[in-house]
C-alpha cells in the first residue's frame, strides 16, 4: 500500500497536467470582419472568444465532440511544434497562430496558408466558432436594439445550423427563449426562435 501511494500520487498530477491543457488561436487580419480574434479551448470544452485583445471574453462550453475533435486535431498536429506554413505564394488570409499550452509544454505555429489537411480542418473549426460567436453578438443587439432585425438574425443562425457550422449551440438557448417567449416580438421571430431552440435541445446527447 505504501508503495501505491507515490504511484496514485503520480497519475494524479499526470491527470491534473492533462486537464490544464489549453490551445490558442489567434487571427489578424486588418479590413477583415473581425479584424482581430482570440480564441480559447480547454480541455473542458471551456472557450473564451474575444474581437480585441482588451475585450472581457465571451465565456461559452462546447460539447464533448466539439472539444475532443479540436484537441484530436491538435494531437494530430504533433502540438504545433512542426511548421504549418505552405512557402507558397498566395494572398494574405489573415496572420493565424496556433499555441499549445499544457504546462511546461509549449507549441506554437504561424501561417498565412497551410496545405496540411488537419492544420485546415482545425482553422476551419477556429472560424466556425467565429461565425457563431458573430451571429450570438448579432442576435443579442438586435434583441436589444432592434426588434425588427432580430428575425433576420435568427434566418442566419438558422442557416449555420442547417450547415452543421454552429458551435456551442446551447448558448444561443437563453437568447431563443426569451424571444420565442415575449410577445413584444414578431410572431414570425417567436416562431423562428422556438424552434431554433426545440432542435438544440433535440440535438443534445442523452444522459
Amino acid at each position: 500500500m505504501t508503495r501505491l501511494v507515490p504511484l496514485l500520487f503520480a497519475l494524479g498530477v499526470a491527470a491534473s497536467a492533462a486537464d490544464s491543457a489549453r490551445i490558442i488561436y489567434t487571427k489578424s487580419f486588418p479590413g477583415s470582419t473581425p479584424a482581430y480574434v482570440s480564441i480559447t479551448v480547454d480541455r473542458s470544452g471551456s472557450v473564451a472568444y474575444k474581437e480585441s485583445a482588451d475585450d472581457d471574453p465571451e465565456q461559452f462550453k462546447l460539447n464533448e465532440s466539439e472539444a475532443s475533435g479540436i484537441f484530436d486535431l491538435a494531437q494530430k498536429l504533433d502540438h504545433f511544434t512542426r511548421p504549418l506554413e505552405s512557402g507558397l505564394k498566395v494572398a494574405n488570409m489573415g496572420a493565424k497562430t496556433l499555441r499549445w499550452e499544457n504546462g511546461a509544454e509549449v507549441g506554437e505555429a504561424k501561417f498565412n496558408y497551410s496545405l496540411d489537411e488537419n492544420a485546415k480542418t482545425l482553422y476551419d473549426q477556429f472560424e466556425r466558432i467565429t461565425e457563431t460567436e458573430r451571429q450570438l453578438l448579432i442576435l443579442r443587439r438586435a434583441i436589444r436594439h432592434d426588434k425588427l432585425g432580430i428575425d433576420e438574425a435568427l434566418t442566419n443562425i438558422q442557416s449555420i445550423w442547417d450547415h452543421k457550422r454552429l458551435m456551442g449551440a446551447e448558448q444561443f438557448l437563453p437568447l431563443l427563449d426569451q424571444v420565442a417567449g415575449n410577445d413584444i416580438y414578431m410572431h414570425i421571430a417567436r416562431t423562428r426562435a422556438a424552434e431554433l431552440a426545440e432542435a438544440i435541445r433535440g440535438a443534445k446527447p442523452k444522459a
